[in-house]
């Protein structure tokens, strides 16, 4: 029996609310490399791009009074994980985030399982938790 083939092609962009756009924008561009590729400043959101995958970052309308996420009670996003090219720049990445006063590490890089890739978790600039993975 044939399986049928997917028909999506990868994820296009990930769209994520955060309280500041301004910190978590920076996040993006200073620790990750990403470009600003666009904004609409009367949302406000802003368009970010490392090459492959697009993110948009929302503005909280009230950031006073939305709900913060909890990965254990709240329905959605748990968390995202972005590819790093290799364990070396893993750990360039996870070196430099200990030193950064707007990332939280939930655990240093690690084995994924079984696999022969490794990993780490972390929360970034409006409380997102971001996977990094290294083949």
């Amino acid at each position: 029996m044939n399986e049928p083939q997917a028909r999506t092609q990868g994820v296009h962009h990930v769209g994520l609310t955060v309280p500041d756009l301004a910190p978590a924008g920076t996040f993006f561009v200073k620790a990750l490399g990403f470009q600003q590729v666009g904004e609409v400043a009367e949302y406000p959101a802003v368009f970010l791009s490392d090459g492959a995958t697009m993110i948009t970052l929302w503005q909280a309308e009230d950031p006073a009074s939305a709900t913060p996420f909890d990965r254990r009670a709240n329905i959605g996003l748990h968390h995202f994980a972005l590819r790093v090219r290799d364990r070396s720049d893993l750990e360039q990445l996870y070196a430099e985030f200990q030193k950064r006063d707007d990332v939280k590490i939930e655990f240093e890089p690690e084995g994924l399982g079984s696999s022969e890739m490794r990993h780490m978790m972390c929360r970034i600039p409006g409380n997102i938790r971001l996977e990094l993975i290294a083949g």
